[in-house]
């Protein structure tokens, strides 16, 4: 009889959100005590079964595809059955920054623990978990954070945002106009959610509908735009890339061929 396949475990974590960390794990055996922690967490089953404890809702096994919402400082455990390994991916964020994000849209927080089956959250999930691994921008992840806890709201979980108005689109010219006008710079969506005068996950849903892209996105490819104009002017590509405020030549040869399908030199020759 083959060995079973080793266990693993990757975690992923970025000083510039440090409000998030993320886990995927293999083949695990490991068992927990039934525990609590200050974050708020969600987590998914991928392989094998598991039995889930919660203080208030009991004990029940739970199948691979199977999602599980748990607040902070909620007690839980979540263990394989007996002589047998499963595999998992957990995400747990700070109170205090998702406690911020539901304040911005005058929603309140989840107080209980939730279980899902619904086969779009765990596609959202992993979609979330492959960008926060991935070599993706921090802005990027923030996004992917912030639509994957707002898209749940379709689903039944806590919404982070009012539906948007239908004139979402004529809400959004004036920000619209002031990117084309301001292509070189790259704002926070932070700031982009004041300026339009919407939470962060409404600008993002707002975004998409009018345009096809996240905010982020949109940005990027105004910039790869200009770096098209200034490419064939015959400028100099370490001059293009600091005038459009990529990290560095390289990061901006990265991100032209993604657009592009070319680098930057090969699009100039």
């Amino acid at each position: 009889m083959p060995a079973p396949p080793p266990a693993s475990a990757e975690f992923w974590r970025d000083p510039t959100l440090p409000y998030a960390e993320s886990r995927r794990a293999c083949h695990s055996r490991a068992c927990y005590k039934a525990h609590s922690h200050p974050s708020f967490s969600v987590g998914a089953v991928d392989q094998g079964s598991s039995r889930f404890t919660s203080a208030g809702t009991g004990s029940s096994v739970i199948q691979p595809g199977t999602v599980v919402f748990v607040p902070a400082a909620h007690v839980h455990a979540c263990n394989p059955l007996p002589n047998l390994a499963w595999s998992y991916q957990m995400l747990h964020l700070e109170a205090s920054w998702l406690q911020a994000l539901w304040q911005e849209s005058g929603v309140p927080p989840l107080q209980t623990v939730q279980l899902t089956q619904d086969a779009g959250i765990y596609a959202r999930f992993c979609q979330l978990n492959a960008v926060l691994f991935s070599d993706a921008s921090a802005p990027e992840k923030e996004i992917a954070l912030i639509a994957f806890l707002g898209d749940c709201a379709s689903h039944g979980q806590p919404s982070l945002s009012p539906s948007l108005a239908p004139d979402s689109r004529h809400k959004l010219q004036p920000l619209l106009a002031h990117l084309q006008h301001e292509a070189g710079a790259l704002i926070s969506l932070t700031e982009l959610a004041k300026m339009a005068n919407m939470s962060r996950y409404q600008l993002i849903r707002a975004f998409r509908q009018a345009t096809g892209l996240t905010p982020h996105a949109y940005q990027l490819n105004q910039r790869i735009n200009q770096a098209r104009h200034h490419l064939r002017a015959g400028e100099p590509l370490a001059d293009i890339a600091y005038r459009l405020g990529f990290a560095d030549q390289g990061h901006f040869q990265r991100v032209f061929k993604a657009h592009v399908g070319v680098t930057p030199g090969r699009y100039k020759a």
